[in-house]
């Protein structure tokens, strides 16, 4: 006799590797939006106070969130077994600047995009929905916002060779400002 708390053993089109590689993005998807939120209450900092990096990185930090919470649904869809890890804390504590903190976010990105590559390899050939949501924008979603971290800490440079804390200030305001990313 089944009961609510029996395992469920149905496996529909959900592949091994496939589901070992979507937990694998959903438990990197979530590091991330744990350190995009950790940047986003360095920004906040009384001393700092650039409202708009706080703010980038909430909105930054919420998207990733959103990909977790689409791969767990198409998951459980599928019959696959969600398995969540223990998140490591960001590898930094205290952010010095705001381009230390876009160069982190940068490297951070970069290996968010390595993982949805090898996920879109694995799905390309095991889980067409993936696949299909992979190359439906997120991969270019993941491009788009490297890019734009990228333009951040180039503009970010430019400024800071007159003034330190005028540049963060002025990249705030002028830059991240206007943006809805």
């Amino acid at each position: 006799m089944a009961t609510a708390f029996a395992p469920c053993h149905v496996h529909q089109n959900c592949h091994p590797e496939c589901e070992a590689a979507i937990n694998n993005q959903v438990n990197l998807e979530v590091h991330a939006s744990y350190v995009y939120k950790s940047m986003a209450s360095y920004f906040d900092l009384g001393d700092v106070a650039l409202k708009h990096f706080s703010l980038f990185f909430l909105r930054q930090a919420k998207k990733e969130m959103e990909h977790v919470d689409y791969l767990l649904g198409l998951q459980n869809q599928r019959g696959g077994n969600p398995r969540l890890w223990n998140i490591p804390m960001p590898e930094e504590e205290n952010w010095e600047n705001g381009l230390r903190v876009l160069e982190c976010a940068l490297q951070l990105a970069k290996r968010v995009q390595q993982s949805l590559l090898g996920l879109h390899q694995v799905a390309k050939e095991k889980h067409g929905h993936v696949c299909n949501f992979l190359e439906g924008g997120y991969l270019f979603e993941q491009v788009m916002f490297m890019q734009m971290l990228r333009d951040h800490i180039a503009n970010l440079r430019k400024l800071e060779a007159q003034d330190d804390g005028l540049a963060e200030s002025l990249s705030d305001k002028l830059t991240l400002g206007d943006s809805e990313n």
